[in-house]
């Protein structure tokens, strides 16, 4: 029997995780500023969507945007939330820290690996990965160190840009570690996406814009450097989720897993 597809939705808040469920996504990964590649999330978010939710629920671990090169304050950070995620009943953790060098900070992200699984959490190695020097080293520092899954694009700017590197580490990986393409899986690609590679789990925020309902609206005024809309926000769609999910189950390739 085929295994289907499943589908991990990068939500940007408790509404977005909730919208991913309705829809059918088997797992959320939580996180804030999606425009700067996602950080941490709130406490109150974490809680919110940990009562809330009965699928899955990661939690991204970054407290920035930018590289992934992290000061030890930085990394103290990171453990304090991976500690709170523990305490808050998260089924796992999302990560990733590099050296200088573009190698894999292999002694801290193992220090973090150990810490959640010791509680139960599974831990998956976000696009860091992408920033690597080296992804087929990376890939078995990734494997030895013990993560479940490893978020990836192949490297470039969106998945299907990189498809032919995310076959290559599915061939490589050997089902020792989940390969899950995201970044631009729309339902324009993810069909042809999961035939090309034969993985077996998506990732995408599956997202709207959505107008505020701000009746008196001030146009004079930026409330950052970045130019951008005050009075709209993007939100996963669980209509977008639920036919994610159906296009990455149609056309799966024969003898799938």
């Amino acid at each position: 029997m085929i295994k289907p597809v499943s589908l991990e939705v990068c939500a940007n808040s408790v509404t977005s995780a909730l919208a991913a469920q309705e829809g059918g996504a088997v797992r959320v990964e939580l996180c804030e500023n999606l425009k700067e590649g996602g950080t941490t999330p709130s406490h109150g978010q974490i809680l919110q969507a940990r009562r809330m939710l009965h699928i899955k629920l990661y939690v991204l671990i970054r407290p920035r945007g930018g590289d992934f090169l992290y000061t030890h304050l930085e990394y103290d950070i990171m453990l304090a939330d991976i500690r709170y995620c523990i305490e808050a009943g998260c089924d796992g953790i999302v990560i990733g820290i590099l050296n200088a060098d573009g190698t894999i900070d292999k002694e801290r992200c193992l220090e973090m690996v150990r810490l959640a699984k010791q509680w139960g959490l599974g831990v998956t190695f976000h696009r860091a990965f992408d920033m690597c020097a080296d992804q087929f080293q990376a890939l078995e520092d990734i494997i030895e160190m013990g993560c479940e899954r490893i978020l990836t694009s192949g490297g470039k700017t969106t998945a299907i840009e990189g498809a032919i590197i995310i076959n290559h580490l599915v061939e490589k990986a050997a089902g020792r570690i989940s390969i899950m393409p995201g970044s631009g899986v729309t339902e324009a690609n993810v069909a042809d996406l999961v035939h090309f590679t034969g993985v077996s789990e998506v990732h995408s925020s599956a997202r709207v814009h959505v107008q505020s309902k701000m009746q008196y609206k001030n146009e004079s005024i930026l409330m950052s450097n970045e130019p951008g809309d005050e009075y709209s926000m993007d939100v996963t769609s669980a209509q977008r989720v639920k036919e994610l999910v159906r296009l990455a189950n149609n056309n799966r390739p024969k003898g799938a897993h």
